[in-house]
């Protein structure tokens, strides 16, 4: 056989080879996809949506939703769930509410001391003691709720912010026309990004998700990662919190409900997958924006009532977590 002719055996490797990488691009890149479509089928329906107000209100709803499903992110892709992150949402902009009358650092630090600690108490149950994260993070979504409900009188006092503080600047301010929580959770992440890609504790992130005993043969940290992540993602949501505070200027008690499913369909939706191992911090940033893409073309056609946004975005996960199992499964075969 002539040194130029490849084998059957050489052709039926790179067509293996060629459609893992196409179902590996489809797994990562579908959501951008989906989501480039949805905006220019929507760009040509309304005349409204690609108007600088209506983005700008986008970006804005979008930039708290994400800073959630970053810390969610890392959760899910060590191969565990957060379900307290709604409430620690609310009680994060509440306490940054009442923290505001000392100053922006007692509303920033606040929030973050308390969730963070309770995100600390969630990683701990599950990594020493070995609790499921669903129970655990079930039990900190109702405490928290609960100390939420007690600081403010069962809901009946509401905390606010001087509309003239700095730190309302934070919520209500803007840098280039661009909000800035919009630049806050651009910086976070890209600092996610590098963090989960770029360092040493990604890789445990990842090798935690894949095969948790393998990841500790081969000297992954697994209790400090998982303690680590639900830290982290307690912090990302009472910062969360505290910048939408900051933008109502008023901590709002009945905010924050059903957060947690928002943010872990977006994370889901962006490529993550549920089983952990495998997630992109970019995807989950795509995912939010296509869930709010979503929720503008429900808000833009008027005749349809809020709940629809609900029913397509539970429709819309349904197939995303279908295509992914397929996706998954197909390239194992190969």
């Amino acid at each position: 056989m002539p040194a130029d002719t490849a084998s059957p055996k050489d052709d039926d490797a790179g067509r293996t080879n060629r459609s893992e990488r196409l179902s590996a691009l489809a797994q990562q890149h579908g959501a951008l996809v989906t989501l480039v479509i949805a905006m220019a089928v929507a760009s040509l329906s309304f005349d409204t949506f690609l108007t600088g107000d209506n983005l700008e209100n986008m970006a804005l709803s979008s930039a708290f939703l994400a800073v959630v499903a970053l810390g969610m992110t890392f959760v899910i892709v060590t191969g565990g769930i957060d379900l307290s992150v709604g409430s620690l949402f609310a009680l994060g902009g509440v306490l940054a509410a009442w923290g505001s009358q000392y100053g922006t650092a007692v509303a920033l630090l606040l929030p973050l001391a308390v969730c963070g600690l309770i995100g600390l108490v969630n990683g701990l149950l599950i990594a020493r003691v070995r609790l499921a994260p669903f129970i655990v993070t079930l039990a900190a979504m109702l405490g928290a709720r609960g100390i939420l409900l007690a600081i403010t009188d069962e809901g009946s006092k509401t905390y606010l912010v001087d509309k003239d503080s700095f730190f309302a600047t934070l919520g209500q301010g803007s840098l280039l026309g661009i909000g800035v929580p919009v630049w806050i959770t651009v910086a976070l992440f890209v600092l996610g990004a590098v963090a989960l890609r770029g360092t040493r504790f990604g890789q445990y992130v990842y090798a935690v998700g894949g095969n948790e005993d393998a990841g500790a043969l081969m000297g992954a940290p697994v209790a400090r990662t998982k303690i680590s992540v639900y830290t982290l993602s307690g912090l990302c949501a009472g910062l969360a919190g505290a910048l939408n505070a900051a933008w109502l200027v008023s901590g709002v008690t009945i905010l924050g409900s059903g957060m947690e499913l928002e943010a872990i369909s977006a994370v889901v939706i962006g490529g993550t997958l549920l089983s952990g191992g495998f997630g992109f911090i970019s995807g989950s940033l795509v995912g939010v924006l296509l869930l709010k893409v979503i929720q503008n073309v429900i808000n833009q056609i008027g005749s349809l009532d809020s709940a629809y946004q609900q029913v397509v975005s539970g429709a819309f996960l349904a197939l995303v977590v279908v295509a992914q199992t397929w996706l998954g499964r197909r390239r194992r075969v190969l």
